[in-house]
């Protein structure tokens, strides 16, 4: 039996999965809110638990693996946007292994591409990818995250990236007003302070601090939510100039990471956000931004863009790479 589970500062999925030949196959599944819970340890023990209810008692754990929010280097986790550090020691003890995979959450969603189904990704751009050519994956949530994957000469391999901490770089007179906006509130203006949940309610604020929301005024609500669904349904002029800004200022971060990294195989846009706001990413104004007016617009206009739509992408990259651990080369 395979654990694996993908760990979000918003919210974690865990599932279990059982080694059919080189497949896994889903045996039981729960998703819970990160912050409920006063480790990553008392949550594993509760989904554990989860499963001895519902008739699914795991006998043994053969293989572990976890996407988390934040960096992973020489399997130390380091996040500032959870609430706690995941440590695999304590785990592989409890569940008697030898290693736990632990990985940055975009590094898992990246081992995930070549399982993903056709129905799990929807197509922004057809584009004319490259044999072979760098992949990148970008992913706005909680926070910022990207990967790309290189060819080693006989497959993909996968490298983490940190770009949502490098510094926001306005393009139009309006992004540099909202950097100076931000620069009066905050020590360091990282892409992720605006690509991520709470870069909406940041933006609606600049555009418009008078009008409020029913979210703005309570700590457990959900103002990124709130002004994504008004602003899909029109239902609120500034919700809808939000939703705009936030997108335009997403595609143009996508498009510099792609050229960044020169991702001619394609670039796959994953994260909670972006499935809850695909209508908006088809509706061509991502594209625009993320092609830009640069010299090499008509290259980017040829790299493939697809959005993960599969949320449970990340948890299964894991799945798969802690199954290395037991079965190499699936």
């Amino acid at each position: 039996m395979i654990l694996a589970g993908d760990v979000g500062g918003t919210k974690c999925n865990l599932g279990l999965f059982r080694q059919v030949g080189t497949s896994l196959h889903p045996v039981f599944r729960r998703r819970f809110a990160t912050r409920d819970y006063a480790s990553f340890e008392d949550l594993v023990k509760d989904f554990l638990k989860q499963a001895v209810v519902a008739g699914n008692e795991p006998q043994q754990i053969d293989a572990a693996g976890f996407g988390v929010a934040g960096v992973v280097a020489n399997g130390r986790h380091y996040s500032e946007n959870l609430p706690w550090l995941v440590d695999p020691s304590p785990l592989t003890q409890k569940l008697k292994l030898k290693k736990v995979q632990l990985l940055n959450d975009l590094t898992a969603t990246a081992f995930s591409l070549e399982r993903l189904s056709k129905e799990d990704l929807v197509v922004l751009n057809s584009g004319t990818p490259a044999d072979h050519g760098t992949k990148g994956v970008i992913a706005a949530g909680t926070g910022l995250g990207e990967a790309f994957l290189f060819w080693g000469g006989e497959k993909y391999q996968v490298s983490q990236a940190e770009g949502g901490q490098t510094e926001f770089a306005p393009r139009s007179d309006r992004e540099i007003q909202l950097l100076r906006h931000l620069k009066l509130q905050l020590p360091h203006v990282s892409c992720e302070e605006i690509i991520s949940g709470r870069g909406f309610r940041r933006i609606h604020e600049f555009l418009n601090p008078v009008v409020r929301h029913e979210s703005f005024d309570s700590p457990a609500g959900n103002a990124a939510g709130e002004i994504t669904q008004q602003g899909l349904a029109r239902s609120c002029k500034v919700c809808v100039e939000t939703l705009d800004f936030w997108t335009e200022v997403f595609g143009a971060a996508t498009g510099n990471f792609a050229l960044q990294i020169m991702a001619l195989g394609g670039v796959y846009i994953a994260g909670g956000i972006a499935a809850k706001i695909l209508p908006k990413l088809q509706d061509g104004t991502f594209f625009k931004s993320f092609c830009g007016v640069s010299q090499l617009a008509p290259m980017l206009a040829r790299i493939p863009l697809s959005v993960v739509v599969n949320e449970e992408a990340p948890m299964l990259g894991a799945a798969y790479e802690a199954v290395q651990c037991i079965s190499p080369g699936v």
